[in-house]
């Protein structure tokens, strides 16, 4: 090899270095030289977008970044779905099937973001993961627990950069809640309240019969993936698959880690120890309620318990509503005083000794309700009507560019040190709801009973049901159709 050849250090190699060793300063030449407005071709990612339609198709664009990032492949198992993502990045690969866009890509890709449906997160991320890609996966992180679990080990096993995408993490308005506790303001929390309008799409409904074929330009067995294979239907694909629990994670998986997140963080809570569901129920005859157990059901109201922490000295209880079921306002909260998110839609109360706090989605626009009557608010400038994701995606660009080690990467509001632990306290809300549907016939046979219609008694550590193993199942699911997760 020529000398030349021996010194000469590819973006490529430069940025895997950087994930892997956490290099100290950039190998990037100043931009004066190369020109006002000119980035370096080493300080761009080559990043590939799995899942790039509806959701996916911000989180593609959102990681170019207007150019300071080139989108290399592009992977979807609907090309009608994504024909406007192809037609955005004309350059860039296309891929039906993700393991054919690593095997062919692996040597020009650096990260990639994830943004398929919940089901096939966490075969694309550890995939990823394990060729030492960064990644950024949509939330929730995971389709069951176990998954979260894994995917949390393996960012560290692999030394990876990770971010999941609720946004509402990087909210600075989070911040300002953060530092409201800390200083005692509320007190100590006791009680959490959780609510959202969701589902808004069909939900507590039959399984839907397929329609026949799929469309030519989608792939329905990749979709399908890991689940129990079913037939072709528009009422899975592209959106309603999130109320059926083969493929979604209902209104828990689509907003849990968007309200959750605010209490999770500002309370710096860990595992439950319990949890508890009750649902809405479907009549469809006098007396006789549909045994929907495919899906999720049209309400659900979940109570989480949490032990004190090093933050709050006593323990919480957290409560969750789903279906439009929203938390009473608490008396300190005066009758016409407007919440953090004025419709009411959505929202969290965290109730302290001292007062209540309110945000709501993402963590916006946070109000303290003091038992004195005082109110404290954010100022204008501070508090964000909407939470730009481009500032969420930004910084794991950055911390890609930066390396697992760097002082970017954990600043991350998102990685999957903090992502993976939240992801299954609002999975454990599932856990409960879906146990809460088991029945077993009478002896008689006239009848069923509810076994999972009880408080469920959780070890964090092993990820296990203590007092009630049919619950177990749920934790995580059994792959199909040759799939595995390894």
């Amino acid at each position: 090899m020529k000398e030349k050849e021996k010194n000469t250090t590819s973006r490529r190699d430069f940025l895997k270095a950087g994930a892997l060793a956490a290099a100290g300063s950039f190998f990037i030449f100043p931009r004066h030289v190369l020109g006002k407005g000119f980035i370096a071709p080493s300080d761009k990612l080559n990043i590939a977008g799995v899942g790039v339609a509806g959701k996916g198709f911000s989180d593609v664009n959102n990681a170019y970044n207007n150019g300071a990032n080139n989108i290399v492949a592009l992977c979807d198992v609907d090309w009608n779905h994504a024909k406007d993502q192809f037609a955005k990045h004309p350059k860039a690969k296309k891929y039906k099937d993700f393991r054919q866009m690593l095997e062919k890509e692996r040597r020009n890709i650096d990260a990639i973001t994830v943004s398929t449906a919940d089901h096939t997160h966490a075969l694309v991320a550890l995939a990823a993961m394990q060729l030492g890609k960064h990644v950024y996966v949509q939330k929730p992180l995971t389709h069951n627990i176990y998954e979260a679990r894994l995917l949390t080990e393996a960012a560290r096993k692999y030394k990876v950069v990770t971010q999941m995408g609720n946004q509402g993490a990087s909210n600075p308005d989070q911040q300002q809640m953060i530092k409201w506790f800390n200083d005692g303001v509320i007190g100590d929390v006791h009680s959490v309240h959780v609510w959202t309008n969701r589902p808004v799409w069909p939900q507590g409904i039959p399984v839907p019969q397929s329609t026949g074929p799929a469309p030519e330009y989608l792939d329905w067995d990749l979709w399908i993936g890991p689940a129990t294979k079913v037939g072709y239907t528009p009422a899975y694909h592209p959106f309603k698959w999130r109320g059926w629990w083969n493929f979604g994670t209902g209104a828990l998986g689509d907003m849990g880690c968007h309200l959750i997140d605010p209490p999770f963080r500002v309370l710096g809570l860990g595992y439950p120890t319990e949890v508890e569901a009750s649902i809405g129920s479907v009549f469809l005859k006098d007396w006789n309620a549909e045994y929907l157990p495919e899906g999720a059901p049209p309400s659900s109201h979940v109570q989480l318990k949490f032990p004190a922490t090093a933050k709050n000295k006593t323990p919480i209880t957290m409560t969750w509503s789903d279906g439009g079921i929203r938390a009473f306002r608490p008396d300190v909260i005066p009758a016409d005083a407007q919440l953090s998110e004025p419709d009411g839609a959505n929202g969290v109360y965290m109730i302290g000794t001292k007062g209540v706090m309110n945000c709501g989605t993402y963590g916006v626009n946070p109000k303290v309700f003091l038992n004195t009557g005082q109110v404290l608010t954010t100022s204008p400038s501070a508090s964000s009507p909407s939470v730009p994701e481009w500032g969420h995606n930004l910084a794991w660009q950055e911390a890609c560019k930066a390396g697992y080690n760097s002082a970017k990467h954990k600043a991350l509001t998102s990685s999957f040190d903090y992502a993976g632990p939240l992801t299954e306290t609002v999975l454990m809300g599932n856990l409960a709801i879906r146990s809460y549907t088991l029945r077993n016939p009478t002896a008689d046979g006239k009848g069923f009973t509810y076994p999972g219609r009880k408080k469920l008694l959780w070890d964090g550590k092993n990820t296990r049901i203590t007092n009630f193993d049919e619950a177990n199942q749920f934790v995580k699911r059994e792959y199909q159709n040759g799939w595995k997760l390894a």
